[in-house]
């Protein structure tokens, strides 16, 4: 029998029979709200995430098959920890912490898309998306946490393929996650109160130098670029120098070459 694939992006749950799907499903000739029911039914556990789902019809009879594929492991690590994005300082700003646990429920989750051949080099990927999205394992910075995988510590864990938390242990993390908040909000208080000072020692001086003294202080440049916006480039967006005359009209520019 000849079939028709269909692959869609959706979001988890929230499938509808708007676009893309309604009008990629209409010439298909299947009962759309039942393909669309079995999707939210399949998706339901990935609410909040974009989904890659694939509608298999049988052109024939009709009948159809949902493949459903699974987001990215970024975002199936950032509903693990709770948290909309990663961190914009990765290195030295931690966001949130997570378990053992959850990193191998993603290792499992996302297995067919990893290069380890077995779950604890899996799980040593998945740690090391966490290390660069600012996120914590286990209370330590995701590179040491490899090193712990690498020396055995979580060999058990991974041998019972465990994936569930406690919710003391869920209890914990938000936690955490709120302490690592507050941590970051002092620091950059801190950090903003530093770079406010060396614009008032160097009042006068040249933005460059200025900016290169705050570097040197190892203030981020996110609130390096808030306190010294870069400057309006001459020429963009229509944009005249200081003391430079606007150029002519076309209308002008034609008028004249009549003369």
């Amino acid at each position: 029998m000849a079939k028709d694939t269909i692959e869609v992006l959706v979001e988890g749950g929230k499938a509808t029979a708007a676009p893309p799907l309604g009008p990629a499903l209409g010439p298909a000739g299947v009962n759309i709200g039942l393909v669309v029911a079995e999707i939210n039914k399949k998706t339901a556990s990935f609410k909040g995430m974009q989904v890659p789902v694939k509608v298999i019809i049988e052109t024939d009879t009709k009948t159809f098959e949902i493949k459903v594929g699974t987001p990215p492991a970024s975002q199936l690590i950032f509903k693990e920890a709770g948290i909309e994005h990663g961190s914009k300082n990765p290195k030295d700003e931690k966001i949130a912490d997570i378990k053992i646990e959850q990193v191998i429920k993603v290792a499992k989750m996302k297995e067919d898309a990893l290069l380890g051949k077995t779950l604890k080099s899996r799980v040593k990927e998945i740690m090391g998306t966490c290390n660069g999205m600012g996120i914590l394992v286990e209370g330590k910075p995701a590179r040491e946490s490899i090193a712990d995988v690498n020396s055995g510590k979580f060999d058990e864990e991974i041998r019972l393929e465990k994936t569930e938390i406690s919710a003391e242990e869920v209890k914990q993390l938000q936690e955490e996650k709120v302490h690592l908040a507050e941590e970051l909000e002092k620091r950059r208080d801190e950090f903003m109160a530093k770079a406010k000072e060396i614009m008032s020692a160097m009042q006068g001086k040249e933005k460059k130098a200025i900016k290169m003294k705050m570097r040197e202080a190892k203030i981020p440049d996110e609130i390096i670029t808030e306190l010294l916006p870069a400057d309006e480039v001459p020429g963009a967006a229509g944009a005249t120098a200081p003391g430079a005359k606007a150029d002519a009209k076309p209308e002008q520019k034609a008028a004249a070459g009549k003369k």
